[in-house]
């Protein structure tokens, strides 16, 4: 249903790899990998991701900083650009370190709309 819209995300990015829309439960909704790229698990990716965010946007809480709209995760060969659409679904996009982060961080913004509305 959203692997579309995840799959026009990573294929517009040079560098991208793939996207995963996600429960903070754990459970993937829908997710999308690039031809070439599946040595990456990005299900695997998402699991692990949300557990940690759950811990981010509670020390979030009691830091009384406001919302968690956006987090970045960046590793010797993989980049994780995480958009939170609302309270229980993020939309994570997986992009190699050479690729513009401006340029994803864009995409994520055009996709949450469209996302949020069909959920």
């Amino acid at each position: 249903m959203f692997r579309d819209s995840l799959q026009g995300m990573v294929d517009r990015l040079a560098g991208g790899v793939a996207g995963i829309l996600m429960g903070l439960d754990g459970i993937a909704v829908d997710a999308y990998t690039k031809p070439g790229e599946e040595d990456l698990d990005i299900q695997t990716v998402g699991m692990e991701l949300a557990h940690a965010v759950g811990q981010i946007r509670k020390a979030a809480g009691q830091l009384e900083v406001g919302q968690l709209r956006e987090l970045t995760l960046k590793a010797d060969k993989l980049v994780v650009l995480v958009t939170f659409l609302t309270d229980e679904y993020f939309v994570a996009c997986a992009v190699r370190p050479e690729a513009s982060f401006g340029k994803a961080r864009y995409l994520m913004r055009l996709l949450a709309p469209q996302i949020q509305a069909e959920l």
